[in-house]
């Protein structure tokens, strides 16, 4: 359970941080397969590569739609264009867990991007005292997507593999 949990926190976080806006929007990024390599600092959490199929109608969808779980989860997400990039603000709670956190994100969206997030994690196991993290997400493209694959999914660590566009059914895996 423990796994699934890590495993669904960090494909919230590329969701949240690849998809959430407010009064500016990310751009689309290039259709095919992206590798997304998560290094933590201040968690035990190791770093992790996946890979993420997406397309035109995909990267759409997690700009325009912030998903349902999301909404539920986050009272605060913000989104501006800066002369560099963008910053993304948000204000989450699942669980008995609220994170705070500030990203930067520059890259051109067709070859490689970069989201540098800084986080305050308050409740749950951490405490009321908290804990502060930082996590950078390199993006890079690597072509087309396999063909085993369908725009929105992706493959995690150890070969778990979930489609963004079923987030909502991943809730069952949080506990309550």
């Amino acid at each position: 359970m423990t796994r699934k949990l890590v495993l669904l926190g960090s494909a919230l976080c590329i969701v949240l941080s690849a998809g959430s806006v407010s009064a500016d929007d990310l751009p689309v990024r290039k259709a095919g397969l992206w590798e997304l390599k998560m290094v933590r600092t201040g968690t035990p959490v190791p770093e992790m590569t996946m890979q993420h199929c997406t397309d035109e109608s995909v990267d759409k969808e997690m700009n325009n739609n912030i998903s349902p779980m999301a909404k539920q989860i986050c009272s605060k997400q913000d989104i501006k264009k800066t002369a560099t990039g963008y910053v993304s603000d948000s204000d989450c709670s699942v669980a008995g867990i609220s994170t705070t956190s500030h990203a930067e994100i520059t890259g051109d969206f067709n070859s490689a991007y970069t989201v540098k997030t800084s986080s305050h994690v308050q409740g749950g196991a951490v405490g009321a005292a908290g804990r502060d993290t930082t996590m950078t997400l390199e993006a890079k493209w690597l072509g087309a997507c396999k063909p085993e694959q369908k725009p929105g999914d992706i493959v995690m660590p150890g070969g778990f593999k979930m489609n963004v566009r079923d987030m909502d059914k991943l809730k069952a895996l949080l506990p309550k």
